[in-house]
Order: structure tokens, then sequence, then C-alpha cells
């Protein structure tokens, strides 16, 4: 699927990934939902591939960023000037941010990890259908955004993140049959 460039196509993805993803840990029994990863890591590139351990910290890292998304567009809706990104980080520093995030949920389960994620998904969505289709993906609309386009950071937050979760599960699965 191509990324989205429309408020219509947004929706769409961010939709279907959720429901691919949901339907993947569906498929998984509750062992193999609390499992560590078994698949070599030294072979992948990315430091992602090191971090996340288990699905726990797979969904933990879709909430925090999306908990990003939605605290950006809050602040700077009210008029508050804030970064994307945490504090203290900038986007060659961001890989640090998402230990911070899995070190900040080390003690959290699955099914409380899962239940974040629903949580803020269905908050994320809701925020995106509050805009237009042009509030979304026409450049220059708010000063905040940058160059770039609001509904870039949604894609990003939503229906491409999940993409890069499922094919971690997917390996997580395949590799323990």
């Amino acid at each position: 699927m191509a990324r989205p460039t429309t408020k219509e196509d947004l929706i769409q993805a961010a939709s279907t990934n959720y429901e691919k993803l949901m339907g993947l840990l569906d498929s998984l029994s509750v062992e193999q939902l609390n499992g560590t990863f078994s698949f070599d890591i030294d072979k992948e590139k990315g430091d992602h591939w090191q971090r996340d351990k288990n699905i726990h910290d797979v969904l933990i890292h879709l909430y925090e960023w999306q908990q990003l998304l939605l605290d950006w567009v809050e602040a700077n809706q009210k008029g508050e000037t804030k970064q994307f990104l945490k504090e203290g980080y900038n986007w060659k520093s961001y890989g640090a941010m998402n230990v911070e995030f899995v070190e900040k949920h080390k003690d959290g389960s699955y099914d409380e990890a899962l239940s974040l994620l629903k949580e803020s998904h269905d908050k994320v969505m809701k925020l995106a259908e509050g805009f237009s289709n042009e509030e979304l993906f026409a450049k220059k609309v708010f000063p905040w955004v940058g160059g770039s386009t609001l509904g870039s950071y949604f894609v990003s937050t939503t229906a491409s993140h999940y993409d890069w979760a499922i094919k971690k599960i997917r390996k997580y699965k395949k590799s323990i049959g």
C-alpha cells in the first residue's frame, strides 16, 4: 500500500494495519504473547532489533509514539510551542528516547501494553478525524509542523508503525513455529 496522502487514505491505512496487528496478536497463544523474542537479532539491521525483547516492548513503542503525537498536537493547538520529540531529544538521538520508553514500562504486562495501545489508537484516530484533508496534507497549514504535513506524522505513528510492528511480530511467530 502506498503511503497515504489524503485523510481518507490515512484513516483507511491506519485502520487496516491496526486490524491486521490485532488479528496477528489474536493468532498467538498467551504463552507466545508473553514470550521472549527468539530470532537471531544479530542478523537484523536497526537498533530496534536489540531494544525490543518481546511483544510488550513493541506495543509500548507504538503507544509512546502515539503519545508524542497526541501531546504535540494538543500543546501546539493551545498555542504552546512544543517539539514533536520528547524534550532533550532530536532526530539524531531519538534511539535513546525509544530505549527510555521500553525502560519506563519494563515492569508492565502484555495486557497493560495492549490496553494502552488500544486506547491511544482510538484517541489518535479521533484526533485525525477532527482535521480536514487540507489541514492534514497541505504544507504550511500549521507553522509548528515545519516543512512536512501534519498527516505525515499521523501516518508515521499509525499505519507505518503498525506495519513495522506486524513485520517484527511475524518474524517472532515464524521463529517459534
